[in-house]
């Protein structure tokens, strides 16, 4: 009766139209009724507490360095030295998306920020030179999703906080399969891009691809800090993001020169209003995940799947393809604080490793984000670009299903995450 409560209130306040910050708020109320423990002061502490973490700091910070990332340059130069590398490849403006996704995954942490940039300054470009308008767009927002499996990553910060697990190992872990997403992309657009007859882009000079460098280098410095500080020990997540910040705030006033004292206004402004919403859809749901808790929900849920619990590989297949459908209809912040709290008891009782449980599900959580109808990062592309969803719907199909191909191989092998993650340990 207290699942169906649960779920018949979230489902129907999301049904009439109710932002999903207040359709949490209004499960937790239907909850707390339920339970008979109704307290509007309870309601309003839990919904204070829910975002009164040190941790959960790192996300407007983060928030910050992807606009001034994308606003102070670092974007287009990272995009110039893509293309300097790899643009003269048959179907090269493809492999510069890819090669750019990556590296900006290591700056922002945020898929609709790497999105809007790489929209902006590659698909007209890639239209141009004769590529397929809807697979374009499909590359590009399927690439933009490295960017919550890459560190530093916004999406491990909450789950980190919601799952109590350590964000530090959820970035490093989250390093080797951010690469295999690539590698899944590269494959598949090799495999398009052979029927495409594009001319590329001739080849760079030796000199001409050391100057691309020279100019993205203040940009490629930024992921190796990060990395290495977590590594090290230098600083906690929370410290690399405000880290992240300033460096690029630095490099944008003082080496580029493309923001100005004038401009930082509306940059603060934009990022706050991204980091308000994102903080209050934690809040409300850190209220649910206590009335979750005291409900005993994940006990029940932990019985149902008791039949699994002996095939940890089983389990999480089944986990996974819950995880997929979730992802359909919601946003990913929303996804990972609404299903953290329930599957996690379940994981720990199957002895399957949090950390790896983690990647694996904000990697199935940022596919959920190029999937339809909602599909952020399908919107975004589609609006920077201008180009209909229909048709970025149509051409991330390929891309998608590679890159699930890639999250199914790693359920089957553990491997592929937990080895290459103790080497960055």
């Amino acid at each position: 009766m207290t699942l169906a409560i649960f779920l018949g209130s979230l489902l129907g306040a999301m049904a009439l139209g109710i932002p999903i910050a207040f359709s949490l708020l209004i499960c937790g109320a239907a909850l707390m009724w339920h339970l008979d423990l109704f307290d509007a002061q309870i309601l309003a502490q839990n919904l204070i507490n829910g975002a009164d973490s040190f941790p959960l700091l790192a996300v407007p910070f983060f928030m910050l360095a992807g606009e001034l990332m994308n606003a102070g340059g670092l974007s287009r130069r990272i995009v110039q030295f893509a293309m300097a590398l790899v643009g003269h490849i048959p179907g090269g403006l493809g492999y510069v998306a890819i090669v750019a996704a990556v590296i900006m995954a290591a700056l922002s942490g945020s898929a609709v920020a790497d999105a809007a940039a790489l929209g902006a300054l590659l698909l007209p470009m890639m239209v141009a030179a004769g590529h397929d308008r809807a697979r374009s767009a499909g590359l590009i927002a399927s690439a933009s999703i490295i960017a919550p499996v890459i560190p530093p990553s916004i999406g491990f910060v909450i789950f980190g906080v919601a799952a109590n697990v350590s964000i530090s190992k959820l970035f490093l872990a989250g390093i080797f399969p951010g690469v295999l997403l690539a590698v899944s992309l590269w494959g598949t657009w090799w495999w398009i891009a052979r029927r495409e007859q594009v001319v590329p882009a001739p080849r760079k000079t030796r000199a001409e691809v050391l100057q691309a460098l020279r100019q993205a280098t203040w940009a490629l410095v930024l992921p190796v800090i990060v990395v290495f500080g977590l590594k090290f020990g230098i600083f906690t997540p929370t410290e690399a993001a405000v880290v992240a910040a300033v460096y690029a705030l630095l490099v944008s006033t003082l080496v580029y020169r493309e923001i100005g004292l004038r401009d930082l206004r509306g940059l603060f402004i934009s990022a706050g209003k991204t980091s308000a919403v994102v903080m209050f859809l934690v809040a409300a749901a850190m209220v649910s995940a206590w009335l979750i808790t005291v409900a005993q929900l994940p006990a029940q849920v932990v019985v149902l799947l008791q039949p699994l619990l002996d095939n940890p590989r089983v389990l999480m297949l089944a986990i996974m393809v819950l995880v997929m459908v979730v992802g359909t209809a919601l946003d990913m912040t929303p996804t990972i604080l609404l299903l953290t709290p329930v599957l996690m008891p379940v994981v720990k009782a199957a002895g399957i490793d949090p950390v790896y449980f983690g990647v694996l599900f904000i990697i199935n959580n940022a596919i959920g984000l190029i999937t339809p109808p909602v599909g952020t990062v399908l919107n975004t592309v589609a609006g920077v670009g201008k180009v209909g969803m229909d048709e970025v719907t149509r051409g991330v199909m390929p891309f998608m299903l590679a890159q699930f191909v890639v999250m199914f191989l790693m359920v089957a092998f553990p491997q592929l995450v937990m080895v290459p993650a103790r080497w960055f340990y």
